[in-house]
């Protein structure tokens, strides 16, 4: 069976980017959508994401535009104590479901879930079989361009050898026998929860060994906070210790210093800067495995061996491997958002995909003409090494200077707290905020005047 579809808009994806997207056009215009999932529900990856994960950004920095996730809460217990609150996974999915059935409540969004698109506006439920097409004149909005992988859905990137006990970190939780020795394998965030989750859990450092075949970049959580003295002054910061930067190694050693980057290893410079967020009690227990293997990506896995690209490591014949190696952030490269056979989702600012999403679902709502629409939004990319982390910050804050440059664009942007960036009215004249404004306006020329140098983009 086969059916036309009557919407201004087909959004492929309803996960962070497909939602935030379509949550800024359907409250700034009249437009109908069709939303379309190959999973049950909206929320992407977070509904397949191991059970202990949580947002390693404040809540308030994820989400729609209109609807705020969680309450501003700032923690006043615990780790974390003076620092707002991060959503489980659990809410994450609960606060998109309730998103989703606001969005379709107005009788101009539709909801596919469990359907596979198969490109040129066309589509197929995975359950009925029926087989849908956009009408002539609807555009294709894409939200898969950069949607992460992830251990549950992606095969271990090495081989694994009969015998062999290789779980997905999702299957942590269902662990029933203790095994002699875990092996967690993976250098980015999904790896330094593994580590927290078994630690956490009373595994004793000495029985986890760890395969990180590069040290990471972190960005110190306590200064990505949704408070404008702290964020502003963060970004004061970086600026200044920028400045003053001979290379990028020197920039993260400098912007270490100032406590806005954080690294486990201290006698170990990292090559990989995708720079999530990481608490100080995080850091401390990641510091206290001792057994880390550095002998680049992990090539198999067999009883008794862990292979890596230069050399293998002896482990007890009862190992469970932990593995975390998924890709994670994608780097497909940068394109125009709007295109003739599609509207691309990609950050137009340095990182918060959520708020870039919805800036360009306000761009849509209010302008006209796909050359305007990519002038004000030029994408920004995703960061990789030091030297990508240096052209990220410079391509997001030209990014940003255009489209804060169109009045209406920036009043949107004020308005919504997944804005990392913004100043609320009742904020703008604290001597606080004013003194982080004056000093990130001092060192800010000099700062990506010297990025630009190190990225290459002078």
């Amino acid at each position: 069976m086969s059916r036309t579809i009557e919407v201004d808009y087909l959004v492929v994806g309803a996960g962070a980017a497909g939602m935030a997207f379509t949550d800024a056009l359907v409250n700034h215009s009249d437009a109908t959508v069709a939303l379309v999932d190959r999973r049950h529900s909206a929320g992407g990856h977070w509904l397949s994401d191991y059970p202990f994960v949580r947002l390693h950004q404040a809540s308030a920095f994820y989400g729609v535009a209109s609807t705020l996730l969680g309450n501003a809460r700032v923690q006043t217990d615990g780790p974390e104590a003076g620092l707002h609150e991060r959503a489980s996974a659990a809410e994450i999915c609960d606060y998109y479901a309730r998103v989703l059935q606001a969005m379709t409540a107005t009788g101009r969004v539709s909801f596919y879930p469990n359907c596979e698109y198969l490109g040129d506006g066309c589509f197929r439920s995975r359950l009925a079989g029926t087989t849908y097409q956009l009408a002539r004149g609807g555009r294709v909005v894409d939200a898969r361009y950069l949607s992460p992988d992830i251990p549950a859905l992606t095969p271990p990137p090495f081989t694994v050898a009969s015998g062999s006990h290789v779980i997905p970190v999702n299957d942590v939780v269902a662990i029933a026998d203790s095994p002699d020795r875990f092996v967690v394998v993976g250098s980015g965030k999904t790896a330094t929860d593994a580590t927290l989750y078994l630690l956490e859990n009373g595994v004793e450092p000495d029985r986890i060994c760890w395969v990180r075949p590069r040290d990471p970049w972190m960005l110190n959580r306590a200064v990505v906070q949704p408070d404008p003295t702290v964020f502003i002054g963060m970004g004061a910061d970086l600026m200044a210790a920028a400045a003053a930067a001979d290379s990028p190694d020197d920039l993260f050693l400098r912007l270490e210093a100032a406590g806005i980057m954080l690294r486990i290893d201290p006698s170990v410079t990292p090559t990989m800067a995708k720079t999530p967020t990481l608490a100080q009690w995080e850091l401390d227990g990641l510091r206290t495995i001792e057994n880390v293997v550095r002998l680049g990506h992990i090539r198999g896995v067999a009883p008794g061996v862990v292979s890596c690209a230069d050399g293998d490591v002896a482990v007890p014949e009862r190992t469970t491997v932990i593995h975390c190696a998924a890709s994670g952030l994608q780097y497909p490269g940068l394109v125009p958002i709007w295109q003739r056979k599609a509207i691309t989702l990609q950050p137009v600012r340095t990182g918060f995909p959520c708020f870039g999403a919805a800036i360009i679902g306000f761009v849509e709502a209010i302008m006209d003409g796909d050359g305007e629409k990519n002038r004000v939004c030029r994408p920004s990319p995703y960061s990789n090494t030091p030297q990508d982390w240096a052209a990220m910050q410079v391509l997001g804050a030209r990014s940003s200077a255009a489209f804060s440059a169109v009045p209406e664009i920036k009043a949107f942007a004020d308005s919504t707290a997944i804005n990392p960036g913004r100043v609320p009215a009742e904020r703008a004249a604290d001597p606080e905020v004013v003194e982080a404004m004056r000093r990130l306006q001092q060192h800010q020329p000099a700062g990506m005047a010297r990025l630009a140098e190190l990225a290459g983009l002078a």
